[in-house]
């Protein structure tokens, strides 16, 4: 089955719409988001930092390969220490593959409690997939062998989605995406096999537009999110606002630009009135807000 996205969801203005309403008078929800992945050294890194001499793709690409590898080896654990310090569980975008390649990382991410969301077996686009309902029960699968559970939220890497992929999702299980960029709420779109909720991701509080498209400086970071957090603080006083920071440890985990993403946090924690959840959090919020005021 395929469906153009006005087919899965009429339009709506969020100001049409009933306020939800976060539990004990809360203004807003900070999802943080940490995506960890395997680049494949026979195949083209997923991203550049170095471009290649003469512009010509090189295989293997060993200094981009080695880049993305210092933040499973390094980066990471810089993001292990500050979630611990603040005591948030973000939500974990994996490539199931993580599990076998980095098994030390994502053991770690088990045992501190964060909540795994599926993220394709590796790094690739979704429409380069061959089988598609393949990669997807494979990656859920392995998953919900390595945790004890089936993940409930699914984010396509860089987002991509083909027309079938919603389908796909829910008939795999998937109760969330991340794909959907489009509002400050959560939305239910339409599928074959039953709805799925949009969670509000973000590709402009993403350290990948942000430090690698864009090039901007480090410090970047916490002004833009310093400015996002503040406006949807202050809208938060009227309808609940949700958040999102998606970060990735081969960039932000870098010891020039953590300190920037450690005082964004340190920030968001002098205003009260801000809880942090994971996606099946949100989810679960969401769906009771749904029946409290009669959104379907």
């Amino acid at each position: 089955m395929s469906m153009q996205p006005r087919e899965r969801i009429p339009y709506s203005a969020i100001v049409d719409r009933p306020p939800l309403r976060l539990p004990d008078g809360a203004r807003l929800v900070l999802w943080s988001i940490v995506n960890l992945e395997v680049w494949d050294i026979a195949r083209p890194m997923a991203r550049q930092v170095l471009p290649a001499p003469t512009g010509q793709v090189l295989l293997p690409d060993v200094p981009n390969w080695s880049w993305h590898e210092y933040g499973m080896r390094v980066g990471v654990w810089r993001f292990f220490r500050l979630y611990e310090r603040l005591g948030i569980r973000p939500t974990l975008s994996i490539n199931a593959r993580v599990v076998e390649e980095y098994e030390r990382v994502a053991a770690q991410a088990r045992a501190a409690g964060w909540e795994f969301m599926g993220h394709s077996w590796e790094q690739g686009p979704i429409h380069k997939e061959a089988d598609q309902r393949g990669m997807i029960h494979r990656s859920l699968d392995r998953l919900e062998r390595f945790t004890g559970r089936r993940p409930v939220g699914w984010l396509g890497p860089g987002l991509t989605e083909t027309y079938e992929t919603p389908e796909l999702l829910a008939e795999a299980g998937v109760q969330y995406i991340g794909d959907w960029v489009y509002d400050d709420e959560p939305t239910t779109i339409r599928t074959a096999h039953g709805p799925l909720v949009t969670l509000p991701y973000t590709v402009e509080l993403n350290d990948i537009p942000m430090m690698i498209v864009q090039h901007h400086e480090g410090a970047h970071l916490l002004r833009r999110a310093i400015d996002q957090f503040e406006r949807l603080y202050e809208e938060g006083a009227e309808r609940a606002k949700i958040m999102s920071l998606a970060i990735h440890p081969y960039i932000s985990g870098q010891p020039h630009r953590i300190g920037y993403l450690e005082e964004f946090y340190d920030h968001v924690a002098s205003r009260p009135g801000v809880l942090h959840w994971n996606g099946e959090q949100l989810l679960d919020w969401y769906r009771g807000e749904c029946g409290r005021i009669g959104r379907g």
